[in-house]
């Protein structure tokens, strides 16, 4: 059980997270023909933007309350109805999220008596669903935010099993799939792949896969998500068959769905190597009944052939990491796996499923810490977001990109880390890094005794001969 060391700073140097806003923001980005709302001033939104836009590399539909000093003062209640009113007159979305920040925690800003209010004045926008969330910047990272959205989200859109007349099982081929926040796009694909292998119908909530995978669209600009999960298939959740939940996280929201629809679940903390995998195999095999597909054995095979190949560039080696806390428990889980040791482990935030990181210790700090950790425990390679860069340029080591936001490369949302092909390719680039540190490796030994030949050119041809007087050896 890894040692949870609290931050002793008063101020952040070089801050490593994303903010809780961001979080709840990106959940309700996975929802078809949704916008969020952020409850705050015009540079909060705009903040976030930037890191969406530089990130996903797509336009993202981002609206705010725009908060100023008056507001700010005298209560900002009406901005959000006012907010909400100009949203659904123009675009009717199909979801509408309200996530606060820090501004508006700070004011003490009531947001489910703002959307009340909107409630009372607007009856002729009840069919527009609208989600209330408290993430305040101030605590907390993305992946908290995040699974605050979920959670508001299915508070305030899943109905109870009295109330829509569900059964569990009624749909007997539909999966729930609860997501964190450090699935990327393009591990939402694979996923939705080896379910759907398995002939079973996934349902993910947030579905960022099919709304910022990097599409091209039939409209020209959209100020709706143009595609995720229909937020129709929310009051269906009650008749499936089971929920799988990705990431701990997602616990509390996990939680609040089953108390919600008595629908069974099965939790996983992540799936990244053979023996987070596995488990996930073996769960859609029993549901569904059916035989695990040949090219999931073969994948299997081959997960099992790339860690044979990599144990030798990765045993023994020296990792630091740092993202939020799902992401660094998968990482530091998969490194243990290959013999390689976790030596400096930071989070933004402090949760849970810290304890179980494979390290001895986790510091809840920013890349300060991690450079100091890092630079003491002699860690070869870092594993981080972007924000990570100049860090791993002062320690002279390589960075391997993970996490959000990762805005000076390209196609990050799409990498896959999960399942047997994700974990698969994440070893290989591992690997690589590895040997490009040329560790252990003897160089030719040259000595400063020998005299070296000299050689002159022949005029034509490429070959080469002794110059007049010089020594053969």
């Amino acid at each position: 059980m890894a040692e949870i060391i609290k931050r002793k700073k008063a101020l952040s140097v070089s801050p490593l997270k994303a903010s809780q806003t961001i979080g709840a923001a990106l959940a309700f980005l996975g929802f078809r023909r949704a916008i969020p709302m952020l409850h705050g001033s015009q540079g909060c939104t705009a903040f976030g933007k930037v890191f969406f836009v530089r990130h996903f590399r797509e336009p993202i539909p981002l609206q705010t309350t725009a908060m100023d000093q008056v507001s700010t003062v005298m209560g900002s209640e009406d901005s959000v109805v006012e907010g909400l009113k100009t949203i659904c007159e123009k675009n009717a979305p199909s979801l509408l999220g309200v996530p606060t920040t820090g501004l508006a925690e700070t004011q003490g800003s009531d947001v489910a008596m703002a959307i009340g209010d909107f409630r009372k004045q607007y009856p002729q926008f009840d069919s527009i669903p609208v989600v209330g969330v408290s993430a305040p910047d101030f605590t907390g990272c993305l992946e908290s935010g995040f699974a605050r959205a979920v959670e508001a989200i299915i508070d305030t859109l899943v109905p109870s099993a009295e109330q829509a007349g569900t059964v569990p099982g009624r749909r007997r081929r539909q999966v729930n799939v609860l997501v964190n926040a450090s699935l990327t796009p393009g591990d939402l694909e694979e996923l939705k792949e080896i379910i759907e292998s398995f002939k079973l119908r996934p349902v993910v909530i947030p579905d960022l896969s099919d709304s910022l995978d990097g599409h091209l669209g039939e409209d020209e600009f959209s100020p709706l998500t143009t595609g995720g999960a229909e937020v129709s298939e929310l009051a269906t959740l009650g008749d499936a068959l089971a929920t799988l939940v990705i990431g701990r996280s997602l616990n509390r929201a996990a939680d609040r769905l089953a108390a919600l629809t008595g629908v069974p679940d099965y939790r996983f903390d992540h799936l990244m190597g053979l023996d987070a995998v596995d488990p996930l195999i073996d769960t859609l095999h029993e549901l569904s009944a059916e035989p695990v597909p040949e090219r999931l054995q073969r994948q299997r095979a081959q997960l099992q052939d790339a860690m044979l190949d990599c144990h030798f560039m990765l045993g023994m080696g020296r990792f630091a990491l740092a993202g939020d806390p799902d992401l660094v428990h998968a990482f530091s889980e998969l490194l243990d796996g290959m013999g390689a040791e976790a030596v400096a482990v930071v989070a933004p935030a402090n949760a849970p499923v810290l304890r179980d990181v494979k390290a001895q210790s986790v510091k809840i700090g920013d890349l300060e810490d991690l450079e100091r950790l890092a630079g003491e425990n002699q860690a070869e390679v870092l594993i981080c977001n972007s924000h990570g860069v100049e860090s791993a340029q002062r320690l002279g080591i390589p960075l391997l990109r993970a996490g959000f936001p990762q805005y000076d490369t390209l196609g990050g949302y799409q990498k896959t880390w999960l399942g047997y092909r994700g974990s698969r390719q994440t070893l290989f680039e591992l690997a690589n890094i590895m040997l490009d540190l040329e560790k252990g490796e003897i160089h030719p030994y040259r000595s400063p005794y020998a005299q070296k030949p000299e050689y002159s050119e022949v005029n034509h041809g490429a070959s080469t001969t002794p110059a007049a007087g010089a020594v053969q050896h």
